[in-house]
């Protein structure tokens, strides 16, 4: 960890090291809540949590910008807690261990927390730092972003002063992102009655791993295997071809996460057990070839295994092998309006066997919320026809882009003076918490951006170590070029015209 605090820019690293320190799971923010806290009180900054768990901090603006319009920064504390199969970590009470490598920062073995620590690290720093020169400054750090957006949707109206918000939650440096999908939680039962197995059969243990997962909205149009998906396909095989019986399943850890891992136990009938692994073996040959392009880590095996004591019942396994075989996955439609954005997807994020129930936890996405509707009604067609219970919870609105945003004017013109390029401008297939609040604070102005992430949701999460240079010499440009209140030409709103 020392090689980072070498990193420039230093003090974005050294606040991002600090809360790669900070254990930080969803739902278990109290403690980087407090650290946050006391962070801001030594600065003698007015700081204050809401009911929600939400820590707001408000820094006055430098002199002589006092007339500018107020800026939100906001950024979540929580991260996505994913490690490699094999190794051990504590999200709950073990630090982030960061390797730099090359041109990247990664972890070793497990989620970075650079989504969306280097966010929070670069709202610390503005508040920390006696250099920058800004209006009003008010930072916004939400809780339980991850897994249920739980912060955003409890914030109060009349809580925030500002006129602008910038999330600092995307992952492409040089991206300005105007809008983002709504999104559903789906659950989904299948109560069973375990039976006892009868005498003449074998124990298998079935395990998908290797896939590279990722994060199931910025990821979910690149080709990669769904672990439950993989798994699915190869009990059901089997299931039609040896009349196998299932004792468990466990596939999946995050409903935005892309399973990356997914083991099951079966029983085999005696005569089978010699077939069946090589069938498998020639299925999973026939899967790693279809994936191979995208996905070229997978590793599907098969062992024997204890025998299991009991078993699913054959009704309850039959409905499920056929629902989750007919359950759509990945994208569902790209968006018309614009080019390469996908619109509408769904992730079989979650299938896992728990006294008396197969749960199976999914997330639909899409900018646009009468498709998100339409397929939810979909999937509760679908099991409610495999005689599933379903419950459907935590749905968001999608933020709307805003083509004429005054903060998106500004961001692209300060953009270019910095650089010497233009800042492309785009929508995101990902839950931002931009919705949520917009829908709180409707007269915001709102813009997303940040710096490169690769793989989030996933132990091969990185961040460009240059790339955080730019994200924050970009924040550090536009804050000083924020239009003073109630907008008016470049000239009027202050932008620089000379380094």
């Amino acid at each position: 960890m020392e090689t980072i605090l070498q990193l420039q820019p230093a003090l974005v690293w050294k606040n991002f090291h600090f809360l790669s320190r900070i254990p930080r799971p969803s739902g278990r923010e109290a403690e980087v809540r407090e650290f946050i806290r006391d962070f801001s009180e030594k600065l003698g900054l007015e700081t204050l949590v809401d009911d929600a768990g939400n820590v707001i901090v408000r820094k006055p603006a430098t002199p002589g910008m006092e007339n500018r319009q107020g800026i939100v920064l906001q950024a979540h504390l929580d991260m996505v807690p994913q490690k490699n199969s094999g190794k051990v970590h504590d999200f709950c009470c073990d630090p982030i261990k960061t390797i730099v490598e090359g041109e990247w920062v990664r972890a070793d073995g497990t989620t970075l927390g650079a989504d969306n620590g280097i966010g929070v690290a670069a709202a610390l720093s503005v508040l920390e730092s006696g250099d920058l020169r800004h209006g009003p400054i008010e930072v916004l750090l939400t809780v339980d972003e991850e897994s249920g957006m739980s912060g955003a949707s409890g914030l109060q109206p009349g809580v925030l002063r500002g006129d602008i918000l910038m999330n600092l939650d995307s992952e492409d440096e040089g991206e300005l992102f105007t809008g983002c999908a709504g999104a559903v939680n789906a659950a989904f039962s299948f109560p069973f009655v375990p039976e006892t197995l009868p005498y003449g059969y074998h124990g298998f243990r079935l395990a998908v791993t290797g896939l590279k997962g990722g994060h199931s909205g910025m990821d979910i149009n690149l080709g990669r295997g769904n672990a439950n998906k993989v798994m699915n396909r190869i009990l059901h095989q089997a299931h039609l071809r040896h009349g196998i019986r299932l004792a468990s399943i466990d596939g999946g850890s995050l409903r935005n996460a892309i399973p990356r891992e997914a083991f099951a136990d079966v029983a085999v009938l005696r005569e089978k057990a010699e077939a069946f692994p090589e069938d498998v073996r020639s299925l999973g040959e026939t899967i790693k070839n279809e994936l191979f392009s995208a996905d070229p880590g997978l590793t599907i095996d098969v062992a024997p295994s204890v025998i299991p004591d009991a078993v699913i019942d054959e009704n309850t396994f039959s409905r499920l092998l056929k629902a989750l075989h007919a359950c759509p996955d990945g994208v569902m439609r790209m968006s018309a309006d614009m080019q390469g954005l996908v619109e509408t997807s769904n992730n079989l994020a979650i299938v896992k066997s728990r006294p008396g129930e197969i749960a199976v936890e999914c997330l639909l996405r899409s900018s646009v919320d009468s498709s998100r509707d339409d397929l939810q009604l979909a999937m509760q067609c679908l099991f409610d026809l495999a005689g599933a219970s379903c419950s459907f919870s935590g749905g968001y609105p999608g933020w709307k882009p805003d083509r004429g945003s005054t903060i998106l004017k500004t961001m692209r013109e300060v953009y270019e003076k910095t650089f010497g390029e233009s800042a492309r401008v785009s929508a995101v297939h990902a839950g931002l918490e931009c919705g949520l609040i917009g829908a709180a604070y409707p007269r915001l102005d709102m813009i997303s951006f940040g710096p490169t992430i690769r793989h989030p949701h996933s132990p091969g999460e990185k961040v460009h170590i240059g790339s955080v240079a730019r994200f924050w010499k970009f924040l550090v440009e536009t804050l000083e070029n924020i239009p003073v209140g109630g907008g008016g030409s470049a000239e009027g709103r202050g932008l620089r015209t000379e380094d």
